[in-house]
């Protein structure tokens, strides 16, 4: 029944991204929701948005290039016949830097490259989805579509893969099964963080957001239910073989598992180049307004690039450092004050818990911006919902800070739940850490004093590299 929280997940996130058209549309300026925000409640608020905007992006390259390491390792090991261990962090360590080297690379190239590689690497993403459940289906299914209505035990400690209880209770076990939804749906409002260098971005970048959740959502929707469907052995299964493991019991071709495996890549590199882009122009555009330190150096344009060379190194050398922390995984629970760090999970795990929690935190921030903006007079200059807009917005707030709650609460740390899935307390506190450290800074360098823009106004300022074109493309 988990393949049921992704429309819940897909429709909340699509109502967000309808509000960021409205915004992307008036507001076509490089660091998206950091503009938007200043713009709509004042340099002070807008400045918090784009501090926890950005830090979640930038764990998120580290999310999804450590997350890369065992697909390459395991194509790597069928292509050559070589016997790499995935799971040692100095594997993981050394595929994340060069990945990151050369997603840099293709960035500091310019948008253009990016654009295509993430153009074309949706399209093969899309008819790649399709064709493995085409090929699923063709090798036949294990199960009828009502299996897809079933639970299958996972509300019970005896029959649940992971050994958890949920007293038999299904929507307590949803609320954990929709977080796997929850940390894959974002990424949408990239296309506004580089809406400076699309041609017609007013039109293209409102377009793109939108379009990014509906495709996205049919996409996954239809992989989950071809997977799950072809599952030999049922849920339990599942969980243990993974994509690849379904494919191959099914099919049973080692070309076909390559093949999966190059799609999967493609598909972390894609996403990693487009997230690490769009981090760039956050701090692009926080240090054109002087709002970090070292801000001239950071708002440097290459002139031969068209593209802001130091601030991209910055989010390429960061998830670097973070990726360090796959070195650490405490053999017992450590306890500090009221917190305890669950054993058996590693220290980039609780980092990334953040690029999720800060993502829909800075998004709630700027839906809020929205309502509060609306009620007071301000309306859109391009993409209008018009009549819908108080009920999307509303309905979407209450979404994400919803969703918000379930991803930062902390569960029972007695129960395995704390280490599979919210790490208990840790989420929260490293939320709370990194709100402290933007808490200094705020308070001593008054950074929001320096930015111009008055709320409500238009302030274009200097483009990026305008006419690149890639949003919408």
């Amino acid at each position: 029944a988990y393949i049921w929280t992704i429309p819940v997940v897909v429709v909340g996130q699509l109502l967000v991204s309808l509000v960021f058209a409205e915004l992307g549309s008036s507001y076509p300026l490089a660091g998206a929701l950091y503009q938007w925000s200043k713009r709509l409640l004042g340099p002070g608020y807008g400045w918090w948005v784009g501090w926890f905007y950005a830090w979640a992006l930038i764990i998120t390259v580290a999310s999804v290039d450590t997350g890369i390491t065992s697909y390459f390792i395991d194509l790597v090991n069928s292509l050559f016949g070589t016997d790499f261990n995935a799971a040692g962090p100095n594997v993981i360590l050394l595929c994340t830097v060069g990945l990151i080297v050369l997603q840099t690379l293709v960035n500091v190239v310019g948008v253009r490259f990016t654009g295509l590689i993430a153009r074309y690497g949706v399209w093969v993403e899309v008819l790649g989805t399709f064709g493995v459940v085409i090929m699923l289906a063709i090798a036949g299914f294990h199960h009828g579509f009502g299996y897809l209505f079933t639970t299958q035990g996972v509300t019970s400690a005896r029959t649940n893969p992971f050994g958890v209880s949920f007293s038999g209770w299904f929507p307590e076990a949803a609320l954990i099964a929709v977080l796997a939804n929850v940390y894959i749906f974002y990424g949408f409002e990239s296309a506004g963080d580089i809406a400076e260098e699309v041609v017609d971005a007013r039109r293209r970048v409102p377009r793109a957001m939108v379009l990014t959740m509906v495709v996205g959502g049919i996409t996954s929707f239809v992989l989950v239910a071809g997977l799950i469907l072809a599952s030999p052995d049922g849920i339990g299964a599942a969980v243990k073989d993974g994509v690849t493991g379904i494919i191959h019991a099914n099919v049973g071709s080692p070309a076909v598992d390559d093949i999966t495996l190059a799609l999967i890549c493609l598909a972390f590199f894609s996403c990693g180049t487009s997230v690490q882009a769009a981090g760039a122009r956050v701090l692009f555009s926080y240090s054109r307004d002087e709002q970090l330190p070292a801000s001239r150096t950071l708002r440097a344009v290459s002139p031969r690039f068209k593209t802001p060379v130091v601030a991209l190194l910055v989010v390429g050398v960061l998830p670097i450092l973070f990726a360090l922390l796959t070195r650490y995984t405490p053999s017992k629970p450590v306890h500090i004050w009221f917190v305890t760090y669950p054993a058996h999970v590693n220290a980039l795990f609780i980092l990334v818990s953040f690029a999720t929690s800060g993502i829909y935190l800075s998004f709630q921030m700027v839906v809020f911006a929205a309502l509060v903006a609306r009620i007071r007079g301000w309306r859109p200059t391009g993409f209008d919902l018009g009549a819908w807009a108080y009920p999307v917005y509303i309905v979407g707030m209450v979404y994400g800070v919803g969703m918000l709650i379930n991803i930062i609460y902390p569960s029972a740390l007695t129960s395995a739940r704390a280490a599979l899935f919210n790490y208990g307390w840790m989420t929260l506190a490293i939320m709370v850490v990194i709100a402290a450290i933007g808490a200094v800074y705020f308070l001593l360098a008054r950074p929001h004093r320096r930015s111009s823009a008055a709320v409500g106004g238009t302030g274009a300022p200097p483009t990026v590299g305008a006419g690149a074109g890639v949003a919408g493309d």
